[in-house]
C-alpha cells in the first residue's frame, strides 16, 4: 500500500507549533495549579492553624504558670538558688579577719596590752585601745605599725606597707598611785590607722590554692614575736583614780 503526504511543509510546521504550544500551556497550568495549592495551604496555616497553635501554647504557658504559682514560698526558693550560685564568688572575695589576731601578736610590744579593737573593712581602718607601761612603749608601737611591711604569696604577688596614716589620737598617763596592779598600766592609749586591704584578702596562688600573706616587722622593735614571750595580749582598761594624783 502506497501513501502520499499531500500536506505542504508550512502546514506541517504549523501543526507542530500548535502541538508544542498545547504542551507549554498544559505544563504552565500544572505548575500554576501547584503553586496555587501551596499558596492556599500557607493562607490556611497562617489564618487558621497558626492562631490555634499560638492559642494552645498560650494556654499551656498559663497552666504552667498557675502550677508554679501554687508552689509555696516560690520567691524565697528562687532567691536561695541565686544566692547559692553566688556563694563561691562570695567565698573567694570574703575578708579573712581571723588573721587580725596573728597580726596583733606580731606588732604589739611586749610591754603593752590591748583592751579594744575596732576593724572597719569598708573604710579600711583599724582602731586599737589599750594600756602600756610608758609613753615610750606606745611610741614604739606606733613606729612598729608605720614600718611594718607585707608580702602576698598569691598569683598577683604584692608587697608594701601594711599600715599607714598611723595616729596616736588619744593617750592618758595615770598618776603615781603605788598600787602594784597599775604599775604596768601607766598609760592608756588609742591608735588609729589604715591598712592595706591585701592583708585580709583571700589570695590564690598559681595553682588556685589559698596563699599566705606575711608581715615583716622591724627587728629593732621588741614585740612579742621577737621576744617570744607568751604574755597576755588583751586586757581591760585600768580604773582611773579620782584625785589621787599629785
Amino acid at each position: 500500500m502506497i501513501q502520499f503526504n499531500l500536506l505542504p511543509d508550512v502546514k506541517i510546521e504549523y501543526l507542530k507549533a500548535r502541538y508544542r504550544q498545547r504542551i507549554a500551556v498544559s505544563v504552565s497550568i500544572v505548575v500554576s495549579s501547584f503553586f496555587l495549592v501551596v499558596l492556599v495551604l500557607l493562607i490556611v496555616f497562617v489564618k487558621v492553624a497558626q492562631p490555634q497553635q499560638m492559642s494552645s501554647v498560650s494556654k499551656d504557658i498559663e497552666n504552667q504558670t498557675k502550677e508554679i504559682n501554687k508552689v509555696e514560698d516560690l520567691n524565697k526558693i528562687l532567691t536561695v538558688q541565686n544566692q547559692l550560685k553566688s556563694l563561691p564568688e562570695l567565698h573567694d572575695n570574703k575578708a579573712i579577719t581571723s588573721r587580725l589576731f596573728d597580726y596583733l601578736k606580731q606588732v604589739t610590744p611586749a610591754q603593752s596590752t590591748i583592751s579594744d579593737v575596732t576593724l572597719d573593712l569598708e573604710a579600711g581602718t583599724l582602731s586599737i585601745q589599750g594600756n602600756a607601761d610608758s609613753l615610750s612603749t606606745v611610741n614604739k608601737f606606733a613606729d612598729t605599725l608605720k614600718f611594718t611591711t607585707f608580702k602576698s604569696g598569691g598569683a598577683d604577688k604584692k608587697e608594701g606597707d601594711a599600715f599607714s596614716n598611723v595616729v596616736l589620737s588619744n593617750f592618758t598617763v595615770s598618776g603615781s598611785t603605788g598600787q602594784p596592779q597599775q604599775q604596768n598600766k601607766a598609760v592608756s592609749y588609742t591608735l588609729n590607722f589604715s591598712f592595706d586591704p591585701t592583708i585580709f584578702q583571700n589570695v590564690k596562688n598559681d595553682e588556685g590554692k589559698s596563699a599566705e600573706v606575711t608581715l615583716t616587722v622591724p627587728n629593732k622593735i621588741t614585740t612579742r614575736s621577737t621576744l617570744g614571750q607568751p604574755s597576755v595580749l588583751f586586757d581591760s582598761q585600768p580604773t582611773q583614780n579620782v584625785g589621787g594624783g599629785n
